[in-house]
C-alpha cells in the first residue's frame, strides 16, 4: 500500500482553477492601469498650459463634491501595487529555491508596497 504526499516538491499541482484568480486580477488590474493612463495622457494634452496648478487639477478635481481625481488616482495606485505584488511574488516563488530567502523578499516586498501607498495616499489626499 502506497500513501501519497499532497504536499511539498512532490505534490501534483493541476487543476483549471489554480492560480485563476491571480489570472484575473492581473488582467483586471491591467486594464485599470491602461484606462488610467489614457484618462491621465487625454488630460495632459487638454491642458491649456503645463503648470503647476494644471496639473494639480488633474487630481483634484471634482464631480457632485466628489473627488474624482484622487478616487481613480488612488485606485489606479492599489491596482498597481496589487499588480506588482503579483508578478513580484511569482518571480520570488519560480526563481528562489530558499525558502527561507524567498520569505523575506516577500515581506520586503510587502513593506515596500505598503509604505509606497501610504506614501502615495499622504501625497494625493492633501490636495
Amino acid at each position: 500500500m502506497s500513501t501519497t504526499k499532497n504536499y511539498g516538491p512532490t505534490r501534483l499541482v493541476v487543476g483549471a482553477r489554480y492560480g485563476l484568480k491571480d489570472f484575473i486580477v492581473q488582467r483586471i488590474t491591467a486594464v485599470i492601469l491602461a484606462v488610467y493612463t489614457l484618462v491621465l495622457l487625454v488630460g495632459v494634452l487638454a491642458m491649456p498650459g503645463f503648470t503647476y496648478e494644471s496639473w494639480k487639477g488633474l487630481f483634484s478635481f471634482t464631480v457632485f463634491m466628489l473627488p474624482v481625481g484622487q478616487i481613480l488616482a488612488t485606485l489606479a495606485f492599489i491596482s498597481l501595487a496589487w499588480h506588482a505584488w503579483i508578478g513580484v511574488r511569482d518571480i520570488w516563488m519560480d526563481y528562489v529555491r530558499n525558502v527561507g530567502v524567498r520569505l523575506l523578499l516577500q515581506v520586503l516586498t510587502i513593506l515596500w508596497l505598503v509604505g509606497s501607498t501610504v506614501y502615495f495616499a499622504q501625497i494625493i489626499w492633501r490636495l
